[in-house]
């Protein structure tokens, strides 16, 4: 009897965390390269967009710009793409918030817009791992969940005997 109480308890633990899991984790957005000089071009990826649900739409903001680039292909690891030429921008980091064709928020990144000639090009992505971290608290949560209903069972099972 009791080994089907912890089975089962430990069960709903992992159904939870593996139904929380994908909203919480999967969000991406990633400019790359990180930092370009003005003139340079950065490409927007939202990398959980479905393509068949629509364009996605990435809002960017920073020191001189307050503007939405549509998507125009379909990334090649998956997602939806757009190409930004940074002419006309001021120095100065900058956001990248991408919305899904179907309203879905796909996360955000940032970029670095430098002196032509100065700063190296870095290799893109999200560096600040915020994706792995919504996931470790996400299964951190799970477990938690999971071991409050196990112990809740074990009283229960304990008061019966």
């Amino acid at each position: 009897m009791k080994t089907k109480t912890v089975l089962v308890s430990a069960a709903a633990g992992v159904g939870l965390g593996v139904l929380l899991l994908p909203g919480a984790a999967l969000a991406e957005t990633v400019v790359s390269p990180a930092s370009t000089p003005v003139g340079g071009t950065v490409v927007l990826t939202a990398t959980t967009c479905d393509p068949a649900s629509g364009d996605a739409i990435f809002h960017v903001t920073g020191p001189n710009r307050d503007q939405n680039v549509r998507s125009t292909t379909t990334a090649p690891g998956g997602g939806l793409s757009a190409e930004l030429f940074t002419a006309g921008f001021t120095l100065g980091t900058y956001t990248v918030t991408a919305t899904c064709g179907d309203g879905a928020a796909a996360g955000s990144a940032t970029f670095t817009v430098t002196p032509i000639g100065g700063a190296a090009a870095g290799t893109g992505g999200r560096a600040d791992g915020t994706g792995a971290l919504a996931a470790g608290g996400t299964l951190l949560g799970a477990a938690a969940l999971g071991s409050v209903l196990l112990l809740r069972r074990r009283r229960a099972a304990s008061a019966v005997a």
